[in-house]
């Protein structure tokens, strides 16, 4: 049976974003959720914030922004406490430290400071929790498959003794999460001429860090 735990139908704040780094564009918004892999569950409580890391899968058809599927251990207590407007899902994508070093600007002038730039998506919405054991498995397939999918020989949950995964079923509950709203935001330097762009991306690029080699393609260094 489904568990709605909110006390006020509120939305979330948007996140601050100034314009050149504001994500409006859907498909962009809906990238980065499924790049993300792993999200932020926060629930405003009357005891106060409630956060929990978990997969979460994104069924990009079902309602306007799409509705986003997962679970959370039984045990947990985020699932009982009664939810104080939306929930908020947190998706994080690459993120970098800028040296102020890379800047063209730090030659000519020496007027910079350091910053960070990162990719992330923000969606909240009135959250259920849910314990019917066929939703769950259907979630617990749909959530395996995704993530299975590129193994050259996925696992699936049916490769397990049925007892087993009924067992396993009765220590989670699901949650499903429609999104009421979406914010995006992709801190890439926009706000830089193109010379200390182009300094950001040559800096990342050489970096011996993953992320920062990530990132470095993803700033505009035309225009």
């Amino acid at each position: 049976m489904p568990f709605f735990r909110q006390l006020r139908p509120e939305t979330t704040a948007p996140m601050y974003t100034p314009a050149a780094f504001r994500d409006e564009d859907r498909a962009s918004l809906h990238a980065t959720i499924r790049a993300a892999r792993l999200a932020t569950l926060v629930t405003a409580t009357p005891d106060g914030p409630v956060a929990t890391p978990l997969p979460l899968f994104l069924d990009a058809d079902e309602g306007e922004h799409g509705t986003l599927y997962g679970h959370v251990a039984r045990a947990n207590p985020q699932w009982r406490i009664p939810v104080l407007g939306h929930a908020l899902a947190l998706f994080m994508g690459p993120d970098a430290y800028v040296s102020p070093g890379w800047y063209q600007t730090k030659r000519e002038t020496g007027a910079v400071v350091p910053t960070w730039n990162y990719v992330t998506v923000q969606a909240s919405g009135e959250i259920e929790f849910f314990d019917d054991p066929a939703r769950l498995l259907a979630v617990v397939n749909r959530l395996t498959d995704w993530h299975e999918a590129e193994r050259a020989e996925p696992w699936a949950v049916r490769d397990a003794p049925e007892a087993f995964i009924d067992g396993q079923l009765r220590a989670i509950v699901g949650l499903r999460l429609p999104i009421a709203s979406l914010a995006g935001k992709r801190k890439l330097s926009q706000n830089r001429n193109a010379a200390d762009r182009a300094g950001v991306a040559a800096g990342l690029a050489s970096s011996t860090r993953a992320t920062d080699q990530a990132m470095a393609p993803m700033i505009p260094v035309e225009g």
